[in-house]
Formats: structure tokens, sequence, C-alpha cells
């Protein structure tokens, strides 16, 4: 790394889009670099330089033809990127030689152009920076250190600066005294690479130092997230990968950063692209990230003690497999480390095997290898592979490892009920055509949105008709189903709006029945090929506590019952209104009762849970408007419960104890977006 005790470049950059405190936040490319050499020994000040940069898309937005004063004519004729990092490095190269000295380092008045702009530009054209941009002094932090006095470092600027020192503003003057007679100390770095590793669930971790990642590439690795957020500094093992129900990833990731202002930088990359995808970032928490990536597995512990290791997740292995055989399936161009050391069999509880395993390769050549043999046949089965992160290990392990056995749960006197009943709050299935199905929304596309699209003929739907249908992701799946008043107001509908547009995008109308409805509703398919029943074959598991159409006893959930994907969403009571009805509507609040496993769930904020993890099943009505327990025994009342336990989560807490059944607090919490307090009995 370079010295940083002689000389320094000044360094400043700017961007197409916007600059200042919001440079790189726009993910817009750099189009101006300019920087000046400073002798720190001999304090003398060298000559400004300035170079052009032609970006691959050729806009100036007005903010940037104003700071800048250059515009779109000036850098069409300039070099790119990688040809002016070349032309820096032999300019500062040679008037460094002219004045003796050999090494030197960046100051910048602001990390942004660094961490922002440069890394993240390069990381995506494939550009190997020069050593200088991995290493520098942030001006503001170190005059901050000499005048602690002037206000937070980030909204410190030149101008402000100067004023505090000379009441001018004349640059030179700055630099000049400044830069020639302070001693420089606090040296920033940018990592080359991000460091895998485990977390302990005791360790303690700020909550202003994880975002959660969402949108992802269901094969993303952890050295894609982190070459996504570069130029910024990840915690050791930092990245955690979610998954959802069924062990599989569900396109979101924990990140924990070394500290809150990269956190913040992080932030501002919101919706930036990795790929040809865009990528939510939000706030997380600590505790979310430690129940993804916690572990205390001694076993997860001494696989992964190996560090610079690149991990391959293998799914689908017969569960007579042994490790030799598994070797021989990789083959001899991929040698596992330390042989039969490196793999790691994830099993159940009772020492069943579940077909996972993870393997550890000592560099990315071996792990490239192993790739190749993704959905080759081991025995009579194909194999998976793909890449994995220490994280991924820790969290599938405490899955299996936390799941109960059979033998620890009584069994369930729930009544099986007919696997396409109607649940109370969805309408009487029928075969009368009055519903007419939107395909094609907008994902952005609300109720009132569709209101307008129907226009007048908004009359005649029905109360509470208006039902917006989303995937097991909790998000909008481009459907709706509006009931309607009569046959030939669905036909008229089918006919005046079909292929109207809504939001620039046009929506295709068909009519259909209440029963096509119900069953799509209820995780059917509805398509040219005809009307496919929800795949699910499971009885309804618990009713509503607001309906009872389904006179089932309160019980102890069956083994069956607890494990069951979510979800669909009960609707809200209708509440007496002045107006009239006619544009009443069915809202479903994301009150997840575990019927089967249907497409139907409900709108959740930004940024959710991941909604796999969200499931609970209410009591009983008569149980819930009885102040007396219905039979002797302890009640144990939970606080503080994170907003994403489930059942499972509260089952396996009381693993080993009796219960009779689970309470939710109150109906006022029915209103929350997720359970807060639970009653045990």
């Amino acid at each position: 790394m370079a010295s940083h005790s002689d000389t320094l470049v000044v360094f400043f950059g700017a961007t197409a889009g916007a600059n200042g405190g919001k440079l790189g936040s726009d993910e817009r490319e750099i189009i101006l670099l300019v920087w000046q050499i400073v002798d720190l020994h001999d304090k003398k000040v060298g000559k400004i330089q300035r170079c052009l940069v032609r970006p691959d898309t050729l806009e100036l937005t007005d903010q940037s033809k104003d700071e800048t004063g250059l515009t779109v004519g000036d850098i069409v004729q300039a070099e790119p990127l990688d040809k002016v990092l070349q032309q820096f490095q032999q300019l500062v190269s040679s008037e460094l030689k002219s004045l003796g000295r050999s090494s030197y380092t960046l100051c910048v008045d602001s990390p942004l152009v660094i961490r922002q702009v440069l890394h993240p530009e390069a990381s995506k054209k494939n550009l190997i920076l020069p050593e200088c941009f991995f290493s520098f002094v942030d001006l503001r932090k170190e005059f901050h250190k000499c005048c602690p006095n002037t206000g937070p470092t980030q909204k410190l600027e030149v101008s402000s600066m100067l004023e505090c020192i000379f009441c001018c503003c004349v640059c030179c003057h700055f630099y000049s005294v400044f830069l020639l007679e302070h001693k420089f100390s606090c040296v920033e770095t940018v990592k080359y690479k991000f460091d895998s590793g485990t977390c302990s669930k005791k360790e303690p971790v700020d909550n202003e130092t994880v975002i959660r990642a969402r949108g992802l590439p269901w094969q993303s690795s952890d050295q894609d997230i982190a070459r996504f957020f570069k130029g910024l500094t990840i915690a050791k093992g930092g990245v955690a990968l979610c998954l959802n129900a069924q062990g599989r990833r569900n396109g979101e990731a924990l990140v924990r950063f070394i500290n809150p202002e990269h956190r913040d930088l992080a932030l501002e990359r919101h919706k930036h692209h990795m790929g040809n995808r865009y990528i939510e970032v939000y706030k997380a928490t600590g505790e979310e990230f430690l129940k993804i990536a916690g572990g205390t597995s001694n076993e997860v512990t001494q696989f992964l003690s190996k560090e610079n290791q690149v991990i391959i997740r293998m799914r689908g292995l017969p569960f007579t497999a042994t490790p030799q055989e598994v070797l021989s399936f990789i083959g001899p161009e991929s040698p596992v480390t330390d042989g039969a050391e490196g793999l790691l069999f994830v099993k159940y509880p009772d020492g069943r095997p579940t077909g996972d395993a993870f393997v550890l390769f000592s560099c990315e050549e071996y792990a490239q290898n192993a790739l190749k043999k993704h959905k080759q046949i081991l025995g009579k089965r194909y194999i998976e592979l793909f890449r994995s992160t220490a994280a991924e290990v820790q969290q599938v392990l405490n899955r299996y490892m936390s799941t109960p056995l059979i033998s620890t749960l009584p069994p369930s006197p729930i009544v099986p009920v007919s696997v396409l009943t109607t649940p109370p709050f969805l309408p009487t299935a029928s075969t009368t055509r009055d519903c007419v199905r939107l395909r094609g929304l907008p994902y952005t596309a609300g109720i009132e949105d569709i209101l307008e699209f129907m226009g007048e003929h908004t009359v005649d739907i029905k109360p509470h008709g208006v039902h917006m249908v989303l995937n097991q992701q909790g998000r909008p799946s481009g459907d709706a189903f509006i009931q309607l008043k009569s046959p030939d107001k669905a036909f008229l509908v089918a006919q005046k709006c079909h292929k109207k547009t809504m939001k620039d995008r046009y929506v295709e109308v068909f009519q259909c029945s209440t029963e096509e409805m119900s069953i799509v509703l209820m995780g059917g398919t509805l398509n040219r090929s005809g009307l496919s029943p929800p795949p699910c074959k499971l009885p309804c598991l618990s009713p509503p506590t607001a309906y009872a159409a389904f006179p089932t006893p309160p019980s102890v959930l069956s083994e069956a019952a607890l494990y069951q994907p979510p979800l669909l969403a009960a609707p809200r009571p209708p509440q007496t209104t002045a107006h009239s009805p006619a544009h009443a509507l069915a809202y479903y609040p994301p009150h997840p009762h575990l019927y089967m496993n249907m497409n139907y769930t409900a709108y959740y904020p930004s940024p959710p849970v991941s909604p796999s993890t969200v499931g609970y099943f209410p009591h009983h009505h008569a149980a819930a408007s009885s102040p007396v327990l219905p039979q002797p025994g302890a009640l144990v009342r939970m606080q503080g419960l994170p907003y994403n336990t489930g059942v499972k989560d509260i089952l396996s807490f009381f693993q080993g104890y009796q219960y009779s059944s689970l309470v939710q607090m109150s109906e006022q919490a029915r209103s929350l977006i997720q359970p807060k307090e639970w009653l045990c009995l």
C-alpha cells in the first residue's frame, strides 16, 4: 500500500447525475476526474490536472451540467474510464518522479467518490483499479478532528472549512495552510475481498449496521452480494442469505457492515442493479441478522473454521450416499479440502439424512469444476449444486436441527374438511358467470387504480367485491377478480374494458364464474388449458375466529399442521359506513391463517419480513369470548417476540413441556402487521 507520509494527491470526481452529498446514489457514471499533487515534505502544491471521461450512456442531468459546466458534446470525444485511469497513473508517476517522490496517497473531500462511484463502477465494468484507490484520507474527518465545533462531518463543505480558517474562499490558501501543516493520521481503506466466517447467536450486533437486500437472483452468492456493495466494508461473515419454508433461497439477504456510516452508504444503493435486476435495500435489525446467520453448533463451527474456503451446497443426495460416493461424484479435478473432512452432511435430530450436504474447496477453480456437475446423476437421483455461504450453512443446520420429531407431538383430533371447501370469507362457489378477471395489472396498481380503470362500471361492483391476487412472496401477481351484480354486467365490463390501458400497460379482462374465482384464490390456476385445483391436498386446518362456519373444537395442532407453508389472509370484518356500500371493497390485512398452500395472501409493508416466516393459528371463537380458561393449567404470557415469530418457533421454544393451546393476546393485535404477544395454555 502506498505510503501516506510524504505526498498527497488531492482527488475529485463528478458523475453524469447527482453530485455533492448524493454522489453515486443514482448509479450514474463518472464524467470528470480532477487531481492535484501536494508535497508535504517540501510544502509545495502542484498543477491542477483535469480529465474528461466518456460514459457508456451519453446523457447528462441538468444538475450535472450546472455543477460541472460540461455538455454531451464535451465528453463524446473523451476516453473511457479504463484509459483515463491509466492516464492518471502515468501523469501522477511522472510528476512524482520529478519531485523525487516514490509514493503517495489520495486525499478526498468526501469518501463518496471512492466508495460510492469509483469502486462500484469499476466492479461493474470488470476494471482493476490502481492500488492507490484502496487507501485514502478524508479531508472532512481530518478537519473535524482539528475543529470539532464546526458541526457534523457529513455537512462539512470545502467552503465552510475555508470560512472557518480564513473567512475567504481562496482554495489554494486552504491547501497551502491546512494540507501542508496538518498531520494526517486517519487513513481509510477499501477491502479487496469479502471475508467469509461464522457468527455466534451470542455475538452482539448493532442494529445500525444491518440492511436487508431484496430481489437478489436465486443463484447469487455472498461474493456476488459483496461485489454489489463494492467500496463498502462488510463485517466478516456479514452476508446471510435467507431461505424460505422449503429451504430454498427467497431472494433476500441480510448484510452486516462494520459501522453505521457504511450501512448508511449501503442504503443509498436502493434500487441499484445487479445484472439486469434492481435490488431493494432497507434497514434491518441485529436480531434479524442473528436469527438467520447465528449458530451454536460445534460441528458447524469446526467445519467452517478453515478460512478463505469456497462453499458449495449439494441438494438431492440419496439418503444412503456415503462420503466416498460424494467425493467420487465430484471427481479428482475438484479436490475437496481435507477429503471427507471437507464434507458436512445435513441431518435431522434423530440422525436421518436430509439429502443436503456442504462441500469446501480451497480455490475458485476447484469450485467452478464442481459446479459443472450440476444436475448430473448420483445413484438414481440428479444432484443440484450451487454456491453457498457460511451463514446459509448455519441457517440450514438450525432449521433441520430445530425441527421437532413427529413422536414428540400428540395426535390431532382435527376433523378433515374437503380440500375444495370454500372458506367462509370467500364467495359461495357458483357457476354463475357474474365475475371478471383482470390479468396483466401493473405491479404497482392498487384498489384506487382498479376503480379508475373500471370507470362508469364501478357502481356495478358488489360490496367487498374486489379481490387482489398476490403471490407466495406477498407481492402483487398482476391478477385481480371483481364480483359484479349480474352476469350481464360482467359481460359488459369484459367487452368494454378488455385491453384497456392502465399505467401504460394494457389489461386483459375475462368473464368468469364465482367457482373459478374461488379456486384460483385458494391456490388453483385458470388458463387456456382449463381449471386446475389447488396443489395442496391437506384439509382446512383451523377456522378464522371471525367466522363460526367450521365447528372445530380447540385442539392441539398436528405435526402436519405446524409445517405447512403459508398463507391465506382473513378479511377484515365489514365496518359500518355512512356512504353507499356500492364501493365497499374487500381488503385482506396480513393475518395469515393456515388454510392451504394458497396464492391469495396479503399486502406487506416495505420492507417486510420474509413472508415464508410468517404464520400463526388463531384460537377458537368460544375460547376468545370466555373469560375463564376451558381447563385447569397455567397461563404464560410471552412479550417482546420478534415480529416474524411463528407457531413453529413458539412450540420449539416450549419443546418438552405439555401445553393445550396457543391464544393470541387481543383482538387489537389483529390490526398489527404480525402478532407481538401470545398466550400459552
